[in-house]
This record gives C-alpha cells, sequence and structure tokens, in this order.
C-alpha cells in the first residue's frame, strides 16, 4: 500500500487526480493538501474523503514544518505536487502570488522532503513527483516542432517563469541531494471540475447565460489540448514505471487554435439544447433557448500581452517509455465536458455566488480535519 500526499488536492487537475487515485488505487492511504485560495474547491473531493484512508488538510505549501510534519505522521512515500498558481492573465496583473506559491512553495516542500526521507529516517523508496506545463517551453511558430523534453527554456509570463523556476529546483535536489524525482510537463487541460476562469468551462457558462465569448486577437493561437483524465493516466503510469530523475511530456496530440476550440463549444451547447427542451428553462437567457445560436455571443477584443502563439507537445517518450497514450478524442471529451457543467450547475454556482468558501471556513480549522 502506497501513501501518498497530494497538493493543491483540491484544484482542478489535483481534484481529478485525487478521483482518479481513489477509483483506481482504493486502498492507498492518501492525504490532500490545499490552501484552499480562490481555485480551490473542497465540494470537488468531499465525497471521496472519509477520514481514515483519505484524508484532507488545509495549509499552506509554503509551511515546510506542516509538509514535513505530514509526511512523517502519514509515513508518505509519494508526494504529487500539484499547487500551483497557475492562470497567465492573472500573473499578468499580480507576478508577486505566483513566485511565492510556485518558487518558494516547490522549494519549501522539496525542503520538507529532503529532511523527512533522505536526513531523518533514511528512506530509500521514495517519489517526488512535480507537476509542470508546456509554458515553460515559450511559444513555437506554426512550422516549428512540438517541444520535447529537451527543449530548452523560454518562458514569456510570470506564470511560465514561475514555473520553469520550480522545474530547476525539482532537478537541483534530484542531482544534488539525491531527492528520488520525476517530473511532467503536460499540454492544456480540460473536464470537470475546472474553475470557471479557463477558457472551456468560461465559454460554456458564458453560452449558458448568454454572456459575451471575448476572443484574443484573431483566435489562432494553437493549444494541444488534454483531457484531464488522460492527464491523471499518464501520472499514473511516471509513477508506477518512470525512471528517477526523468521528465516526460503528457500530451493530447490535439493541436487545435482557439477558435476552434471556441467554435465547437457553441456547436456542443447548441446540440445540448437542441436535444432537451428543458436546458431553455433552466438558462432562458441563452441564444439556444431561443432557438438561435450561442455564436451570437463571440466577440473579439485585444490581444493579451505576450501572448504565446503556439503550444505544442511531443508525447513520444512517455509513449514509447510508458505505453501510456490519450484515450479519449476532442469532441467527444468535450461534450462529457459540457454534460457534467450542466449536470453540476451548484458546483460552479456556488463558486460564483462565493457559498462554498462560508461552508469550508465554518467546518476547517488552519489545519483542518
Amino acid at each position: 500500500m502506497a501513501n501518498l500526499l497530494v497538493t493543491g488536492g483540491a484544484g482542478f487537475i489535483g481534484a481529478n487526480y485525487v478521483r482518479h487515485h481513489v477509483a483506481t488505487h482504493p486502498g492507498d492511504h492518501l492525504v490532500v493538501l490545499d490552501a484552499l485560495t480562490y481555485a480551490g474547491n473542497l465540494a470537488s473531493i468531499q465525497d471521496v474523503l472519509d477520514g481514515k484512508l483519505r484524508h484532507f488538510v488545509r495549509g499552506d505549501i509554503c509551511d515546510s514544518d506542516l509538509v514535513h510534519e505530514l509526511l512523517v505522521k502519514h509515513d508518505i512515500d509519494t508526494l504529487v505536487h500539484f499547487a500551483a498558481e497557475s492562470h497567465v492573465d492573472r500573473s499578468i496583473l499580480g507576478p508577486d502570488a505566483f513566485v511565492e506559491t510556485n518558487v518558494v512553495g516547490t522549494h519549501s516542500l522539496l525542503k520538507a522532503a529532503r529532511k523527512a526521507w533522505l536526513g531523518e529516517r533514511r528512506r530509500a523508496s521514495h517519489r517526488f513527483h512535480h507537476v509542470s506545463t508546456d509554458e515553460v517551453f515559450g511559444s513555437l511558430s506554426p512550422t516549428d516542432p512540438a517541444f520535447t523534453e529537451t527543449t530548452p527554456y523560454a518562458p514569456n509570463s510570470p506564470y511560465s517563469a514561475s514555473k520553469a523556476g520550480s522545474d530547476m529546483l525539482v532537478r537541483a535536489y534530484q542531482h544534488t541531494y539525491g531527492l528520488t524525482t520525476t517530473l511532467t510537463n503536460c499540454s492544456n487541460n480540460y473536464g470537470p471540475y475546472q474553475f470557471p476562469e479557463k477558457l472551456i468551462p468560461l465559454f460554456v457558462i458564458r453560452c449558458l447565460e448568454g454572456g459575451p465569448l471575448p476572443i484574443y486577437g484573431d483566435g489562432m493561437n494553437v493549444r494541444d489540448w488534454l483531457f484531464v483524465e488522460d492527464h491523471c493516466r499518464g501520472i499514473e503510469a511516471v509513477l508506477e514505471h518512470g525512471k528517477p530523475g526523468e521528465t516526460y511530456n503528457i500530451g493530447g496530440r490535439c493541436e487545435l487554435p482557439n477558435i476552434a476550440v471556441i467554435d465547437t463549444i457553441v456547436k456542443t451547447v447548441d446540440a445540448a439544447f437542441a436535444s432537451d427542451g428543458r436546458l431553455g428553462e433552466r438558462f432562458p437567457n441563452s441564444p439556444a433557448a431561443r432557438g438561435a445560436s450561442c455564436a451570437d455571443l463571440k466577440t473579439h477584443v485585444t490581444d493579451r500581452p505576450g501572448h504565446d502563439r503556439r503550444y505544442a507537445i511531443d508525447p513520444r517518450k512517455i509513449e514509447a517509455a510508458l505505453g501510456f497514450e490519450p484515450a479519449f478524442r476532442f469532441e467527444q471529451a468535450l461534450a462529457q465536458t459540457v454534460q457534467w457543467y450542466l449536470a453540476n450547475e451548484p458546483w460552479w454556482r456556488a463558486i460564483q455566488n462565493n457559498d462554498y468558501r462560508q461552508w469550508v471556513q465554518a467546518n476547517y480549522a488552519a489545519r483542518g480535519g
């Protein structure tokens, strides 16, 4: 039985990973550490926590003493690190929080892991897995080859620069101190439980509520899209079979311009309304409720500063070494995602209304249960 500490496990990808791990390894002991800042949502994992095998602790990854206490108390052998500030627009407006969480926070975790695993009891079998992003590699032209694990880092935003810094710290702790680490760089994730500031959930909800769909520039910025369940499967493959000290790119083999993603969202939401007349009653402000198309909501806005033109992941290493391949096609997985947001309106309504934060404050102290 493995003993895992998952940081950021109430965030989007972290919550999906927690749910995936509980489903595939139900006997493992799992501790979730999350500060429950604006994008952390305890409601995303509450139903899989039991207080026995699966615990939640509210706390900051910058609190190295707390992390060390958890590693020792729960005899943790595997730390999976998702916790991060991750929204590029927010990093442009306020970069300090990104440096503090992504760089200082990761270093705090590494220090605690080194102390617990290499200093006090010398745990030979341990793993620190760091989840990073393709944005550390910078931007590609339409004809450039996709990012590989050896592509030089060239971050272009405070967010991607902070993630690049955290990646380098993980690498340094492996090579300098002998901490057993692995690292994955993923492409754009989408799926259930994603905070509604990101493109896909934001535009789904805007379609439902009749809000504008703002398209940066010409809408031709290209991203490689990865369904979050596939990302969880990729991390699982690295934890079980990945070579210590190695980096693996996890991609969806699905390069699409933003405008194509938006058009697919519009088409999917329109189709949902056409097949279910009750949606028009639930969401009367949607153009689809009156037989029009949500495409009417599209509007072009000024591009954001330093907007990278294209990201693309070359996943051949993880495919060849670990046998991992994405299982979900984009249109299929996007349709599942739209249906999830339709079926889980209370989840995102609570975020809009901030109700769940009041519930958290009432039910969890600083170090939580």
